[in-house]
């Protein structure tokens, strides 16, 4: 049984979504040990991406590096929240990465990213994504960074609280400075205290379910953003999380599928855990 599950949803991007398959690929060392991951799929595009040439393809060489794929049709779409809360309920490993259907990750993300988790033993490990259109946006501004100095322990982030700045640091393309201002590579890392990371966020799978997991998604209207934020918050909060440098992680930029975006779910629903922040699961 595979130790990490790769968990992806999408709408609507076969072309992205393919670009993403394809570093999956060319992962060094897919998990601990060298297991395969299980890559799970969910897609709720008008036109099924089991259509997609281009897919297909990828889809192939995965499965001939030994990653077992699961395409999943899930329909009708309740907003992204659900679509999430779907993607836990068919994971079966101890490891949970949710990725975007939209970023390009260097080779040795997966494996620094589970090595990390296993490690520090807290509920998340986030390798927040790079936009490189702003490269040459340097806003020193935005560049604080605060490491973790020992393990990484729970923490309370609350929407407007102090620590919620801390997301200046994803914006543009301010983390892709900061690891190279301190000169960090794949054996040289860092952890980092966040607000929250988008788009490559790797999770334990107890402890992701301990605080709730995606359930919120009936306490939301359909159209809302936020989720992923809402569940590292509460993770955060009983278990600990923090981000990873240096980031391997690119967005390819493109126009978000998620447009209404007046209901954000860390405004809406508490953060507050269900009982006092502990290290166990």
């Amino acid at each position: 049984m595979p130790t990490l599950d790769v968990l992806i949803p999408t709408c609507d991007r076969p072309a992205a979504l393919a670009v993403t398959l394809t570093s999956l690929c060319a992962q060094s060392r897919p998990a601990p040990g060298g297991v395969p991951f299980r890559v799970v799929v969910s897609d709720q595009g008008d036109a099924p991406i089991a259509g997609s040439g281009e897919l297909r393809g990828v889809l192939r060489v995965l499965q001939a590096h030994g990653h077992a794929v699961e395409l999943h049709r899930h329909l009708p779409r309740r907003g992204i929240a659900e679509h999430r809360h779907y993607l836990l309920a068919q994971c079966r490993a101890e490891h949970a990465l949710f990725l975007d259907d939209d970023l390009l990750l260097e080779p040795w993300v997966i494996a620094q990213m589970t090595e990390a988790l296993t490690r520090e033993g807290c509920g998340f490990v986030g390798s927040a994504v790079h936009g490189l259109s702003s490269i040459g946006d340097v806003r020193p501004h935005q560049q604080g960074v605060e490491l973790w100095p020992g393990r990484v322990e729970p923490e309370l982030v609350e929407h407007g609280g102090p620590a919620w700045r801390r997301h200046e640091l994803h914006n543009a393309a301010n983390l892709w400075h900061v690891q190279r201002s301190l000169g960090l590579t794949p054996e040289r890392t860092r952890r980092y205290k966040v607000a929250w990371v988008g788009g490559c966020v790797l999770y334990d799978v107890a402890k992701l379910r301990a605080v709730g997991g995606f359930e919120f998604w009936t306490e939301l209207p359909r159209e809302h953003c936020g989720e992923d934020v809402l569940a590292q918050l509460r993770v955060m909060a009983r278990f600990g999380g923090c981000g990873l440098m240096p980031s391997g992680v690119y967005h390819l930029e493109l126009p978000t599928t998620i447009a209404a975006r007046d209901v954000d779910a860390p405004r809406v629903l508490p953060v507050a855990p269900a009982h006092e922040p502990t290290r166990g699961a």
